[in-house]
């Protein structure tokens, strides 16, 4: 097993700065998520680790050992791609096979172990199968399959469901899960999706511009983001962001009155949909509506205040016309306050940023 840690790590392209001072220890067999957005520099940490990216600057460490200039090959990583990289001329067996080819493990041991690794990911049908043959949905269990067989250390998933449609990309995110649970192998796995963070991950790392945002528990990032940046992209929806004034004890808005504790100044305040609610008489927000959302379980209503939607989770037989006047409910004890220039949360340190050309 393996534990990683990075200590100060960067990485720079002359300039041009991709990752900026990254500092975290991964415990063995902790799942550990990279998320943000396309360019946020999550997946230039994986290949860093991987090896397949040089470190420009810090150190990174594989079980005590520094492994800056260590080859890919010998890090004892395995990876699983986007694009599921299978070989389109080997049938299921032997594309699940080959690491143990390379890695001139015993021959003898390779049915065993090729069996195994299928039988974890529901493959033992389509052995005999070539790629072509397969949806993409199978192809990305032989892909976690090749990466099972070869017992790594680590593994390292590079955006492994993002080529699936919504319906396999639940049920492979379960499998992934399961196999966690299984395996108990240190995983590091990079995505821009939220749903899949929260869902498989021990601890988030978030990250804007190559800059860590914020590392916690999925609960943790959820109940209590650092910054604007994370509230906004952690929650579906993501949580509603308002900027107004504080004033003698009162946030303030267009059509905005909500009491909170914080100093007068401006401010940015946050809640999320779910723990709001339609007031039965005046409410703290009070707007037209501006759209309705039948979600099944829920109606999602959206006002606008200033330039900003903001949403609320009414009861699935909530019922109203677009342009009607609709009131919330929003407790003090629900909001989340953030500075208003930095958008640091209020009472939390902001995150360096780095220099750019």
């Amino acid at each position: 097993m393996a534990e990683i840690q990075l200590r100060n790590v960067g990485k720079r392209w002359g300039n041009f700065v991709g990752v900026h001072n990254f500092d975290l220890t991964i415990a063995d067999r902790e799942f550990l998520v990279l998320l943000g957005p396309s360019g946020c520099g999550k997946t230039t940490t994986m290949r860093m680790i991987a090896g397949l990216e040089d470190v420009t600057e810090g150190e990174l460490l594989i079980d005590g050992k520094v492994v800056n200039d260590l080859e890919p090959k010998d890090r004892d990583v395995a990876m699983v791609f986007q694009s599921y990289a299978l070989y389109p001329n080997m049938n299921v067996y032997e594309n699940i096979r080959f690491p143990l080819k390379v890695r001139g493990i015993d021959p003898a041991t390779h049915d065993e172990k090729v069996r195994r690794a299928s039988a974890m990911v529901e493959l033992d049908e389509f052995l005999h199968r070539k790629p072509a043959e397969l949806s993409g949905g199978q192809r990305q269990r032989v892909a976690l399959a090749r990466a099972i067989v070869r017992e790594p250390n680590v593994f390292l998933m590079d955006e492994p469901l993002s080529n699936l449609d919504a319906k396999l990309r639940v049920s492979t995110r379960a499998q992934i899960k399961n196999l966690s649970h299984e395996l108990a192998v240190t995983t590091i796995y990079v995505t821009h999706d939220q749903i899949e963070a929260m869902t498989l991950a021990d601890r988030v790392v978030v990250m804007k511009k190559g800059v860590v945002q914020q590392v916690g528990s999925p609960t943790e990032i959820y109940d209590r983001p650092a910054n604007t940046f994370v509230a906004s992209f952690i929650g579906s929806p993501a949580m509603n962001l308002m900027d107004g004034q504080v004033s003698g004890g009162v946030f303030r808005a267009e059509n905005v009155e909500i009491p909170v504790d914080a100093p007068d100044g401006p401010m940015t305040l946050g809640f999320r949909a779910e723990d709001a609610s339609i007031a039965e008489g005046q409410g703290q927000i009070t707007a037209p509506i501006y759209t309705l959302e039948l979600l099944g379980d829920a109606t999602m209503i959206s006002v606008r205040v200033g330039g900003a939607l903001v949403s609320v989770k009414a009861d699935k037989a909530f019922r109203a016309e677009i342009g009607e006047m609709v009131s919330f409910s929003v407790p003090t004890d629900i909001c989340h306050l953030f500075e208003a220039e930095s958008g640091a949360r209020i009472g939390e340190q902001s995150h360096e940023q780095p220099k750019r050309a």
